[in-house]
């Protein structure tokens, strides 16, 4: 259901660059804002992808998108919080920014509502900076300086540029206790939209592990795959790709399968069909849990993040409390002792509470509250 505020609306997301739990986001509050503009640092979504997210809306773009190799958009990330407040927003009534870098640092009016949805304060800049650096490789050394120096300055203006929103939304109880502590600022929690009704509920499992993602560091595929190469007589499917694909396939025994990047549909089927979906990231929340869940699968989770709050330990899964092979072994072997517990239908009836239904229906009333405009 849309809805018509009387308002010029603005949605801003940080990039667009692939489709995944953030740009799920913003294709939904375009489903209920659908007369929006929508506005990025870049955009680099092909055809399809623009359909599937933005209805084929045209996407405004800032100078980044045409620098050059601006494909690898990220060296850029000094340039984009110049390039976030180029934009141009003053005939907007209502800005809605979907952001867990930059997007949040457009430039509003003393009459204008901007409301962040907040899928975490800038991580490469805060929690995730050390890891950051050793991907660049720029841990040591002079360049080190020179980076930390300039994640510093991008910590100061992530704080700084908090102070231009009216409202922030947490996708999860834990990225609400973040924003407190980055911002100073409370947040209203709203849990992201997850397609649950795009997954079948499948009784009977086969024998094998699954996982799926984007094949990048915090990601923590490796440890996954390194630890089903310690308990050869178990079988994991790997669905994904990236740029730690390399090295996953060095570690990758004859029991690990990598499926590389495999359409939604074949992901969906595996992901059905498998006894248990292992998921080794701290995420802000996590979709593709969820996901799994609305399968009727049971997850083995890293107990911390956003997992803890999609995850009913014992009832819709098992945690792990760190993240080495050892404890994520010893996961694997408590779910197989009592894997008779887990009840496909129970797992997908958990997973309905995060349905895209009741996030459309959340965020329309949390943004009637703020605008104070009538439904």
């Amino acid at each position: 259901m849309s809805v018509n505020l009387g308002q010029k609306v603005a949605i801003v997301h940080d990039w667009f660059v692939d489709s995944g739990g953030a740009e799920k986001v913003v294709s939904e509050l375009l489903s209920i804002f659908p007369d929006a503009d929508v506005f990025s640092t870049v955009d680099y979504l092909t055809d399809k992808q623009r359909d599937e997210i933005v209805n084929g809306k045209k996407i405004n773009t800032t100078f980044i998108q045409k620098l050059p190799l601006s494909k690898s958009y990220k060296k850029y990330f000094t340039l984009m919080p110049m390039a976030m407040a180029s934009f141009d927003l003053s005939e907007y009534d209502l800005i809605l920014s979907s952001s867990s870098s930059v997007a949040k640092g457009v430039i509003t009016g003393a009459d204008q509502v901007h409301i962040c949805y907040c899928h975490s304060p800038m991580r490469y800049a805060w929690d995730l900076q050390e890891e950051y650096l050793r991907s660049a490789h720029k841990e040591k050394g002079f360049l080190s300086f020179i980076y930390r120096h300039l994640l510093h300055k991008m910590r100061m203006w992530d704080v700084t540029s908090s102070f231009n929103v009216d409202f922030f939304i947490a996708n999860s109880t834990y990225i609400s206790r973040r924003i407190k502590k980055v911002y100073k600022r409370d947040a209203e929690v709203i849990y992201p939209n997850v397609n649950v009704d795009d997954f079948n509920v499948v009784n009977k499992k086969s024998d094998y592990y699954f996982t799926c993602s984007r094949l990048v560091p915090y990601k923590r595929i490796d440890l996954i795959v390194e630890a089903f190469s310690e308990m050869k007589d178990k079988k994991l499917i790997v669905v994904g790709d990236g740029p730690e694909m390399e090295k996953i396939s060095e570690l990758a025994t004859s029991n690990v399968e990598l499926f590389g990047y495999q359409e939604f549909e074949k992901m969906r089927e595996l992901m059905a069909n498998a006894k248990a979906f292992v998921f080794a990231a701290e995420e802000d929340f996590g979709i593709v849990p969820v996901e799994a869940q609305a399968c009727g699968t049971p997850v083995i989770a890293f107990g911390k993040g956003g997992a803890l709050e999609t995850v009913d330990d014992g009832v819709t899964g098992v945690f792990f409390d760190q993240q080495s092979v050892p404890s994520l072994c010893d996961a694997v072997l408590r779910f197989e002792n009592c894997s008779e517990q887990f009840d496909a239908n129970v797992i997908r009836t958990h997973a309905e509470k995060f349905c895209t239904s009741r996030f459309r229906k959340q965020i329309k009333e949390y943004v009637y509250s703020k605008t104070r405009v009538g439904a």
